[in-house]
């Protein structure tokens, strides 16, 4: 009968020794994570307005976060399309980013616009487009490469066909350089 009573005590013992043995947690160690949620692969988005696709956002990955925000690491192409929903102009970066909070696309790196319907080019390192106001812009270096001149300049806004575009400072235009 004695053994069969000091095995509860032995158990408690054993317990209170374990819990008693535990080391401190490294409170750094439970920082908060904000890498990505998820990643995605071969990303096709569209947007369509009365049943005809106003754009299209491809990339190769997607990285998502928590707060809305997305990445697109590997590149970002968007594609506009006209009232007939024929192709008309695209954006292409190196690297892309959305904010949620602000609504606001950003490429970086080699950042090309292609009005197709006009055959004008536009380059630069960084680029804006803003969805809600149909807007893209950058205060970076810009050249533009139209059928009879190439213009350059600082700072940049057009709407988001790159149709009709104004400069912040022109630094040079050279006629019929094509």
């Amino acid at each position: 009968m004695r053994n069969s009573r000091s095995l509860p005590f032995v158990l408690l013992v054993c317990c209170v020794a374990y819990i008693g043995c535990r080391e401190d947690v490294d409170k750094s160690q439970l920082a908060f994570y904000e890498g990505p949620t998820r990643v995605g692969f071969d990303i096709v988005l569209h947007h369509s307005d009365s049943a005809i696709v106003r754009t299209k956002l491809t990339a190769e990955k997607q990285l998502e976060f928590r707060n809305g925000n997305n990445e697109f690491p590997d590149g970002i192409v968007i594609h506009f399309f006209d009232k007939d929903g024929v192709l008309s102009t695209t954006i292409r970066a190196d690297r892309g980013f959305y904010e949620k909070r602000t609504n606001l696309y950003r490429g970086e790196g080699d950042v090309r616009v292609h009005n197709i319907l006009k055959d004008q080019k536009l380059n630069s390192e960084e680029l804006f487009w803003d969805p809600s106001k149909k807007k893209i812009y950058t205060e970076k270096f810009v050249t533009v490469e139209e059928p009879d001149r190439i213009i350059r300049g600082t700072g940049m806004e057009a709407d988001e066909g790159f149709n009709d575009y104004t400069f912040t400072k022109v630094t040079g235009i050279i006629d019929n350089a094509l």
